[in-house]
């Protein structure tokens, strides 16, 4: 009986305890009720969960090199194409001459050389040494050289000019094959091929190359190769005695028809006394001479 009791009274209790404990938490929370102090708790945050890793992406690479995106047909430039380039002009000389002959022999004091015969190319006198006279030509000067031969007797032909009161002047003698193409170019850039070879020697064809010419004026260089040497007191003396020498007046007037070239009064060539003496007495050019084929005015 008393166990029954007793639990009976216990159970009394905790049913008791349980209202005064609901009692008490409708009045905190009940309005315009004064809070009864309860001791704080402290609340206790999440824990923020660590950042998802992201990998940069070819969009925010801050520090790697930009990516060079493709342009869009719309985009990529035009296509400029070089300017269309005329044809360059032939190089002088590259020009297609005419087939000439070569001569046979070359070192012959008589060679024939013309605008229908050439010398051998690029061919060099192996004799040629300075002669002892008067040049408007600076000292040393290649185009004051002659062949040995030629040489000798042009020392004697002006010292017997001077001697008649005839001061005498060297103006140009030897050119060589390359000195003569570079010049023959130029005035065909100048003037055209053919009226370059109206005045001028294809190379090859050009008697200085052979070491055999010289261009004469007085010592004072006054109508040096031109025309105005004509009819002057050293003309005139070159054209009585130059043969007594050797030499013959290369380029006569009158007879550009078979030599292909105008007068040229200062223009002598040595050939040696016979055959020059020859020439003279019969008032006839080399080309005579020989009996080649004149050269006519239309081939100039």
């Amino acid at each position: 009986m008393n166990i029954l009791h007793n639990r009976k009274k216990y159970q009394l209790a905790l049913v008791t305890s349980a209202i005064v404990l609901l009692a008490g938490c409708s009045s905190l929370a009940a309005p315009g009720q004064p809070e009864t102090s309860t001791p704080e708790t402290p609340s206790v945050q999440p824990e923020p969960s660590p950042p998802t890793e992201t990998k940069p992406t070819e969009s925010n690479q801050s520090e790697a090199e930009p990516v060079k995106e493709k342009p869009t047909e719309q985009e990529k430039p035009a296509e400029t194409k070089p300017p269309k380039q005329e044809p360059a002009k032939k190089p002088s000389d590259s020009i297609e001459l005419p087939d000439l002959a070569v001569v046979a022999e070359p070192q012959s004091m008589t060679v024939l050389v013309n605008k229908q015969q050439k010398l051998p190319e690029n061919y060099t006198p192996n004799d040629l040494v300075f002669p002892n006279v008067p040049f408007l030509l600076p000292e040393k000067s290649e185009k004051r050289k002659m062949r040995k031969e030629a040489a000798e007797a042009l020392q004697q032909l002006f010292a017997a000019a001077k001697t008649d009161g005839v001061s005498l002047a060297g103006v140009s003698a030897y050119r060589s094959h390359a000195y003569q193409k570079a010049l023959f170019n130029r005035y065909v850039q100048k003037d055209g091929l053919e009226k370059a070879r109206t005045y001028s020697a294809v190379p090859g064809t050009s008697e200085h190359e052979t070491g055999l010419s010289i261009d004469v004026s007085g010592i004072n260089g006054k109508c040096a190769a031109e025309s105005c040497f004509g009819g002057t007191k050293e003309a005139e003396w070159l054209a009585q005695h130059s043969a007594e020498f050797g030499y013959i007046i290369r380029y006569p007037e009158g007879k550009d028809g078979i030599t292909g070239y105008m007068y040229e009064p200062w223009h002598i060539r040595y050939v040696g006394v016979d055959v020059a003496k020859e020439i003279s007495e019969k008032g006839i050019t080399l080309e005579e001479y020989f009996g080649a084929v004149p050269v006519t005015a239309e081939s100039n």
